[in-house]
């Protein structure tokens, strides 16, 4: 199938029912389907469904860990009540049990909800977070889905039909007026869900009144359609229309960069993936790749270096390789930080000077992204070598800091201050605090 006379169309736990592919699921899959995509939300699409995912090695393909429900992503008790529910169809106990497993989850990691958010005159904005001095996150309420569902999605929460769980704005005009306040910011970075779900003009209402503002420098668009649905940029009605706004977004002066997800070398393996490279790049864009490190996707080195080098070739420029943040089925999905340090530096010493431009593995944490810089003996001390990339101060970034070797550490929470220290130096200063950092902002 050469993808170039597909027409997008979404399956969901249900309809997938009516696909040949569900006769592919053994019955302990189906029944997996039937109990975890009640917690955790599933939509996938003809082009992952046919093109990606190789059925003869299921469960463990890649692509089909990363888009389908897998009972270990649930506790163990949780599963089983779960599932007992369902059986005896008591509505208000599933719900019940449902909303106790996503608070358990950890709907919004690293205060992206509660510290993040920002005010004008008084009035809270929704779906604009400022974390970072040069840098805001726009969420528009169009953009709030995906061609399909990572399994370990971070933003889990923005697609489980709860409001008080997501983050998304309604127009840009609110986000045009706080940054005409905040002249400090260069960046804004579009995201979601998938910006690119959405059609080329309601795009285009989003970013238009951007281009006016003279201090912003640069627009990212954070997305998962160059690897999941690149139909976007090559064969789409409106693909063409897309195409333009991006060559009217550089005419106009400003940098656009996107911020492809690519999570394993197969998702650029198609030709129609390529071709949707090559489109993006010849309207002056940049494309950077980006990804966690995902236990039972993404362990293999090889993987890393392939994917890499064949984005460099391309002409996509590795980005970040982050470590899977704690939420979600992150207990499924999470690796000891020194492991997914050993990946990276396996992966790092066979690739090009080209390639090199990656950097991880990365942790973008409550105090800032934090990068896992080595492991090191100090001191006679084993230890984690640690560095601020962004920081809510940006008198951290590119401090070196160190932290206790941890064999079994998976986040940033549970390592601890080296050498005998009790606290690491920014939990002592004043700008960790949240409700400092607008003055931070201003100031800095």
């Amino acid at each position: 199938m050469n993808g170039l006379a597909e027409r997008y169309k979404p399956y969901n736990s249900r309809s997938i029912r009516d696909t040949p592919y569900w006769q592919k699921l053994t019955p302990a899959l189906q029944e997996a389907m039937t109990v975890v995509a009640r917690v955790m939300p599933f939509r996938t699409n003809d082009y992952v469904l046919s093109t990606l995912i190789n059925w003869d090695n299921i469960p463990d393909d890649p692509i089909f860990r990363m888009t389908f429900p897998h009972r270990d992503m649930l506790l163990p008790d949780e599963y089983e009540a779960l599932k007992r529910l369902i059986e005896q169809d008591d509505p208000a106990a599933i719900k019940r049990r449902i909303e106790a497993i996503w608070l358990r989850m950890n709907p919004h990691p690293a205060g992206q909800l509660t510290h993040n958010g920002v005010t004008l005159d008084g009035k809270v904005l929704s779906g604009i977070q400022h974390k970072y001095r040069e840098t805001v996150l726009f969420f528009p309420g169009a953009g709030q889905t995906c061609h399909a569902y990572c399994t370990f999605c971070f933003r889990w929460a923005q697609f489980i039909g709860e409001e008080e769980l997501k983050f998304n704005a309604k127009e840009s005009q609110e986000l045009v007026s706080y940054l005409k306040q905040h002249t400090e910011v260069t960046d804004v970075l579009i995201t979601g869900g998938d910006p690119m779900i959405m059609n080329t003009r309601s795009l285009a209402g989003y970013i238009e009144p951007l281009l006016a503002l003279p201090h912003l420098k640069s627009i990212r668009i954070g997305t998962k359609s160059v690897a999941y649905w690149p139909q976007r940029f090559v064969s789409d009605k409106d693909a063409p229309e897309l195409l333009e706004l991006f060559r009217h977004i550089i005419a106009a002066g400003k940098n656009l960069s996107i911020m492809g997800h690519y999570n394993h070398p197969v998702e650029l393996q198609q030709d129609i993936a390529r071709q949707a490279v090559a489109n993006i790049r010849a309207t002056g864009a940049t494309l950077r790749m980006q990804a966690p490190v995902i236990r039972h996707i993404n362990e293999n080195p090889a993987d890393w270096a392939t994917l890499w080098t064949e984005g460099v070739r391309l002409g996509a420029v590795p980005y970040y390789m982050f470590v899977e943040r704690d939420t979600g089925p992150s207990h499924y999905f999470a690796m000891p930080l020194a492991r997914a340090f050993e990946i990276f530096q396996a992966a790092y010493r066979t690739v090009s000077g080209l390639a090199r431009t990656v950097r991880g593995p990365s942790m973008s944490t409550f105090y800032g992204k934090v990068l896992i810089n080595g492991i090191e003996t100090v001191a006679g001390e084993k230890v984690f070598v640690l560095q601020f990339l962004q920081a809510r101060d940006p008198q951290w970034v590119l401090r070196t800091f160190y932290a206790r070797f941890d064999p079994q550490a998976t986040w940033f929470d549970e390592l601890r201050p080296a050498f005998g220290e009790q606290r690491f130096f920014f939990e002592t200063d004043a700008p960790a605090t949240p409700e400092l950092i607008p003055v931070l902002l201003q100031s800095a």
